[in-house]
């Protein structure tokens, strides 16, 4: 445990983030994370007030099999599928940690303390799927400080709608494009009017929508340097910036106009920006980049360990770095087009190899637990 002159040291910067209107929250979770006692102490020190989980996530902690073997015994003594076995772990770590957060809930008004698990991400395409799988996840985890993340596919936008219009909140994961942000924005809205119009409160529906930042530099940086010419390379590691702030104009036009300001009066809340894949994969990068330029008030920054513990040892945080920086962005992007790189085609590719990955680790985290099972000695029986 660090002591509380290191805390209040370590814990400057984050409260200055937290000041600006930066929600942090932590970007994993695992069963050796809640037991150790580490999640309820970033939550202390480290000014952390969420969790986000995804398949990926589940599958390096499960894979290692470190704090399950007991319930990974007990579910094979009982004979249950794999699938069942995985989501019976997977509830378990989230209902466990949204405890540790329920003060956090109940301090924010439900604005945060939330926890974030996944559908199946082989759903992703299937809008009904989708849909039954979150009333599960929501009726399984059974703490109103969870969210149930839907991926933003052709398919989950009306699952967004219909899960939300039953009064449930929503995590939207996978956004890579404007365009799309916007879709997801507005099946929100058609939740939140559903729900009205059935008589769910409002006021007990949260949702964020997870922008995904770092994928985007990864792939439009590898293009430039294909280019490499020196007007290319001068647009290295600028293209993820531009678009998140150019997503955070989206949100104030939408959370602006007239359609947001009648579901507000009825007790609405706002559907705020998530900042997701904040950890920085070019090492050219300073760690925090993705941290100290997305400042902007009314979001959420769900970061990785490291990344948190880079921000809070070294971050630089000077106020709002978004809402200045629309022109700035759009030129950004624009010259990126004119070398002939496609934003659509960019931002296409990174959703469909967002749901390919997870579904890949997903069938992993499968094939894992399948293996613990069997060596419980009791397959077939």
């Amino acid at each position: 445990m660090i002591t509380v002159t290191e805390a209040a040291a370590t814990a400057v910067t984050l409260k200055r983030l937290s000041d600006e209107g930066v929600s942090i929250w932590l970007d994993d979770l695992s069963r050796r994370r809640i037991a150790s006692g580490s999640l309820a102490e970033l939550v202390e020190t480290k000014h952390v007030v969420g969790v986000t989980t995804n398949p990926s996530i589940f599958q390096a902690a499960i894979g290692s099999g470190e704090g399950y073997e007991e319930q990974l015994a007990e579910l094979a003594v009982r004979g249950v599928t794999v699938d069942e076995a995985v989501r019976m772990m997977t509830t378990a770590d989230v209902r466990a940690a949204a405890d540790i957060l329920r003060p956090v809930y109940d301090a924010t008004g439900g604005r945060d303390g939330r926890v974030s698990i996944e559908v199946d991400p082989r759903l992703a395409h299937h809008t009904t799927a989708t849909v039954a799988e979150a009333k599960q996840l929501a009726w399984l985890v059974d703490r109103p400080n969870v969210m149930i993340k839907i991926p933003a596919t052709e398919a989950g936008l009306p699952a967004i709608t219909e899960v939300v219009g039953l009064g449930i909140s929503v995590n939207v994961t996978l956004i890579f494009s404007l365009e799309r942000y916007r879709q997801v924005m507005d099946a929100y809205l058609a939740g939140l009017e559903k729900a009205r119009a059935a008589g769910v409160d409002l006021a007990g529906v949260h949702s964020v929508a997870s922008f995904f930042v770092s994928r985007v530099d990864s792939e439009i940086d590898k293009r430039l340097a294909k280019i490499g010419t020196d007007g290319a390379l001068a647009l290295k590691g600028r293209a993820a910036l531009a678009n998140a702030r150019l997503a955070y104009e989206a949100y104030e036009d939408v959370f602006g106009a007239s359609r947001w300001t009648a579901l507000a009066t009825a007790g609405a809340n706002k559907q705020r920006p998530l900042w997701a894949s904040t950890g920085v994969k070019d090492p050219a990068y300073k760690d925090t980049l993705y941290v100290d330029e997305l400042v902007a008030p009314g979001t959420v920054n769900t970061m990785p360990e490291a990344t948190l513990d880079a921000t809070a040892d070294h971050g630089d945080i000077h106020g709002d770095a978004v809402t200045g920086g629309y022109a700035q962005a759009r030129a950004d992007l624009a010259a990126v087009e004119r070398l002939g790189i496609s934003y659509d085609e960019v931002v296409k590719q990174l959703e469909d190899e967002g749901v390919a990955k997870f579904e890949a680790a997903w069938g992993d985290l499968l094939d894992a637990v399948k293996v613990s099972l069997s060596g419980k000695g009791v397959e077939g029986e």
